[in-house]
């Protein structure tokens, strides 16, 4: 187990949850690694309700137009954190804040779920990560101007998968470009074919 934060003065944070999560996911090993990695359908993969707290009704205004929201969480069920983790997709450990483990030094997660609707308090959700009973701190509209980066560098993931058609499969919104890590080697993967 990791040391807590020495260089930082103890911070009296009070964060009040917006909302819990209701969902047929009940224990990590149920949830999918990457819920967008799936093939993009009509239909989500995953479906949800995060249930607003009585009184917020009023901040769901406006945010029935979009298509895609991001959720933050509370990953209520780790039990700690090391500063190294294994990766599901790579034989060696990395860094814990250059992966997407729910255990790490403050238990925050973040989501791009799908927003099917909203029923009053209660926005339906899909292609979703997040388990039942997760308490739920905030949302926020996903804006694809500025919160897509297509040609973003992807570190040590890069080097992971040794297929490009792995790659592509781990890329699968066809709404975006294929970033340029992906697009070349499966450019020269077809050059090889």
């Amino acid at each position: 187990m990791s040391k807590p934060h020495e260089f930082a003065p103890a911070l009296d944070l009070a964060l009040r949850p917006i909302g819990v999560m209701r969902s047929s996911l009940v224990v990590h090993h149920e949830a999918p690694r990457q819920p967008r990695v799936e093939p993009a359908s009509e239909e989500p993969m995953v479906r949800g309700e995060i249930h607003i707290a009585q009184g917020l009704q009023n901040a769901l205004h406006d945010l029935e137009g979009f298509s895609h929201v991001w959720v933050l969480f509370v990953c209520d069920r780790t039990r700690g954190w090391n500063s190294k983790v294994q990766p599901p997709r790579d034989s060696e450990k990395r860094g814990v804040l250059a992966t997407r483990s729910p255990a790490r030094p403050n238990p925050i997660g973040l989501s791009c779920v799908r927003l099917v609707r909203i029923e009053k308090r209660v926005l339906m959700v899909g292609d979703h990560d997040i388990l039942d009973g997760t308490p739920i701190l905030d949302i926020k509209p996903y804006l694809p101007y500025c919160d897509s980066v297509p040609d973003a560098r992807i570190g040590w993931v890069a080097n992971v998968a040794t297929d490009a058609a792995d790659h592509r499969e781990w890329w699968s919104d066809k709404d975006a470009p294929l970033p340029s890590v992906y697009r070349e080697r499966l450019d020269q993967k077809k050059r090889e074919q």
